[in-house]
Order: C-alpha cells, then sequence, then structure tokens
C-alpha cells in the first residue's frame, strides 16, 4: 500500500504522517530520511528528529540519492516505511551533493526516483511518502528552481497515480484526495 501526503511547509504534513505509519502496528518501522546535512544547523535538526523518531520506534536510513538501491528486507519481513521527504530527494539527485558528484537531467530524475518509489514499495508493507506542494507561494523563481519545481511536480503526480491514498495535510488537518479500498 502507497500512501501519499502532500502538503505546504509547516502544514503538519510530517507530524501526521508519522502518526498515520505509527497507527500500522506494532510491526517495524523504518524511517527513510533524505536531507543531507549540509551545515551545523541541519546536523543539529537532523540530531532532534531522529531523538524524536526513536521513541516512536522508527529506525532511520539516510538516502539522499538513489533510492533504489535500498535494502529494506535485512531481517526478511516487510516493514512500514515513512519517506521524508521527496523535495529533498528530488533535490540531491537534480543538483548534485555539492561532493562533485553531478546531479541529473529533470527525466533522469524522474526515472530514478519512480524506479525507486517501485523498488521500495515491493518490500513495504505499507509505504507513506511525504511531499512537499511547492506551487502554491508564487511564480518569480530562477529558472534551475522552475527545473525543480517542476521535476517534483511531474514526480508528485506519477506517485499520486499510483497510489492507494493521496492525502494533503492543510494546518494540520488531513483532507483526503484519493482513497482506494
Amino acid at each position: 500500500m502507497i500512501t501519499l501526503i502532500i502538503g505546504g511547509s509547516g502544514s503538519g504534513k510530517s507530524e501526521y504522517a508519522e502518526n498515520l505509519v505509527e497507527g500500522y502496528g506494532e510491526e517495524r518501522r523504518i524511517y527513510i530520511a533524505t536531507m543531507k546535512p549540509w551545515d551545523e544547523e541541519c546536523e543539529q535538526r537532523i540530531y532532534r528528529h531522529r531523538k524524536m523518531r526513536e521513541k516512536k520506534q522508527f529506525r532511520t536510513r539516510e538516502c539522499y540519492r538513489d533510492l533504489k538501491s535500498l535494502n529494506l528486507m535485512d531481517e526478511g519481513k516487510k516493514p512500514d516505511v515513512l519517506l521524508e521527504c521527496m523535495s529533498n530527494l528530488v533535490s540531491n539527485e537534480l543538483f548534485g551533493m555539492g561532493d562533485g558528484e553531478r546531479g541529473f537531467s529533470s527525466e533522469q530524475v524522474v526515472k530514478e526516483v519512480i524506479t525507486g518509489i517501485l523498488k521500495v514499495a515491493e518490500q513495504t508493507r505499507h509505504f507513506t511518502i511525504v511531499t512537499n506542494e511547492v506551487f502554491s507561494d508564487g511564480d518569480c523563481y530562477s529558472e534551475e528552481t522552475n527545473v525543480y519545481r517542476k521535476t517534483l511536480a511531474l514526480i508528485n503526480q506519477k506517485i499520486g497515480a499510483m497510489a492507494d491514498q493521496v492525502i494533503e495535510v492543510i494546518a494540520g488537518i488531513p483532507v483526503f484526495l484519493k482513497v482506494i479500498n
């Protein structure tokens, strides 16, 4: 089962997603974290979030790029997985990691990410994906930023089409856009 949770910055989507995954029961929980620690502030934020997730019995797996390479079946049992956040993963794939490794073209990123989503979904009981809604806040961006926004939007559309549920979180309130029983 794939659930896509979308919302703007500060909408409550992450907390909602964590609570949703907790509600699936006491099975093994994995949190795929996609935010690269770029600086000390990011490192502190990641540390704080990791400690909060441990209390909710999530095991964190860092995955900044190449989602398709993850093996989540190390204990032989399909886990419940939360990927946080698609926007970071897309940025990392599109622009690289700042380590001299180049990013991919928009078309390659879409292919890489969707292939990764399908591979992870095969290994999970429930796969919950958090992503950002990036088209509600204006229109005056650089060409590079617009490529990112359009790439993320296309990936969100593709995940939404394959998902069993699509939920938009607005001011902490879930709005169910798609539900397949």
